[in-house]
């Protein structure tokens, strides 16, 4: 038996207005996803555990097949494992975003999706002025880099600023042990960044600025058993972003380089299926996570969310199941996401998502049904760990 699990990151949604009341995976042409929800078995899941937050870290997990109640240490730790970046023991990473706040507000938590380029000139500054011995910057994709902190403080709480879009940010700054000088490095990094030669650029560009670094996700080291261990298959992760890269290097699987992924729309779809391909070919599993519709929902962007769904489906969605079905092996294929992104709300939520679960080869199908958040009504609600680890044993 081969396994592939697709994830369409953030995905699930609320009715829009602006989609004639429906939610963007309503709205999005989808004939693939329908087709496999016509022949394979529907699923409503919840993918946050009690008590921790709706983040895609340990939503991600739970659709892996591990426990994020019992193992979650924080969301940096795991981007900095996925960066190949070792944490000692008296390590603690933090989530570095380049940001852009003006009066007061978070405007755009991704300093308008600032290129990685453009990113590494910024925080390798940042790094001479402010880093030094206990405090070591990382340069990362695009908005998100890592600070790894000697001796930092873990015991607080941080924000994700995707999650307060247009918001005030003074009821969101960091606050717990140490507060005062996880506000002070913020605080500092503004005037770095004010006169930085990338921002006049992009100024005259008529772009958003990068004026802040945001911390947040702090946590120390994440230990995970290894995937085969637990579930006696070899396998790999297909990801652009560095936190699910760092759940499939933890877990031991392979995570190959794919020149040209973005975690947006402009990703390299066509390298992201080759690398699935590939490893399906040499191994039993296959994690294939594309960022792109959470990306849109965290903008606010109704009818770009629907179009990252729609290339989801048509770019990764129909020629990897087409290739299940070419090889004419037994396969499970499992198509989910993990939380819901409204763009109403341009963060994450707790609510429930549909996944569903195909045994093939199927032969080819043409009967469609709904994928989408309507199909959850008449199902009982599923843990998505608990469902993942049955489905992979």
């Amino acid at each position: 038996m081969k396994y592939i699990l697709l994830v369409g990151d953030g995905m699930g949604d609320y009715p829009v207005d602006e989609l004639g009341g429906r939610t963007p995976l309503q709205a999005a042409r989808i004939p693939a996803m329908r087709r496999i929800a016509a022949r394979g078995t529907l699923h409503n899941v919840r993918t946050v555990p009690a008590g921790l937050p709706p983040g895609s870290d340990v939503c991600n997990m739970g659709l892996l097949g591990y426990n994020a109640a019992e193992q979650y240490t924080g969301r940096a730790p795991i981007e900095a494992a996925g960066a190949r970046i070792p944490l000692s023991s008296d390590d603690v990473a933090f989530r570095c975003n380049l940001v852009t706040v003006r009066d007061g507000r978070m405007i755009d938590y991704s300093a308008g999706h600032i290129s990685s380029e453009e990113g590494d000139q910024i925080i390798r500054d940042v790094a001479r002025t402010l880093g030094g011995e206990s405090l070591r910057f990382y340069p990362g994709i695009g908005y998100r880099h890592l600070l790894l902190w000697r001796d930092g403080p873990a015991d607080m709480t941080t924000q994700p600023p995707h999650d307060i879009a247009e918001q005030d940010i003074a009821p969101h700054l960091p606050s717990g042990e140490r507060e005062e000088e996880v506000r002070e490095l913020m605080d500092r990094s503004k005037a770095i960044l004010e006169k930085h030669p990338v921002n006049e650029a992009r100024r005259a560009a008529g772009r958003e600025p990068a004026t802040q670094l945001w911390l947040w996700g702090q946590g120390r080291a994440l230990r995970l058993q290894d995937f085969h261990a637990l579930y006696g298959l070899t396998g790999g992760v297909v990801t652009a972003v560095d936190l699910v890269r760092g759940l499939g290097l933890l877990a031991g699987l392979t995570v190959p380089d794919i020149e040209g992924v973005t975690g947006f729309i402009d990703t390299n779809y066509d390298g992201k299926v080759d690398a699935a391909r590939e490893i399906i070919r040499t191994s039993d599993f296959a994690y294939v996570h594309v960022e792109a519709p959470d990306e849109c929902g965290h903008m606010g962007d109704a009818k770009l969310k629907t179009q990252a769904i729609e290339d989801f489906d048509k770019r990764i969605v129909a020629p990897l199941w087409d290739h299940m079905e070419t090889c004419g092996e037994p396969y499970r294929l499992i198509l989910a996401m993990d939380h819901r992104t409204p763009v109403a709300l341009r963060g994450h939520t707790k609510d429930p998502v549909p996944l569903v679960i195909l045994d093939g080869p199927v032969g080819t199908v043409t009967e469609e049904a709904p994928f989408d958040e309507t199909v959850l009504d008449d199902l009982p609600e599923e843990w998505s760990y608990e469902l993942i680890r049955q489905s992979l044993r």
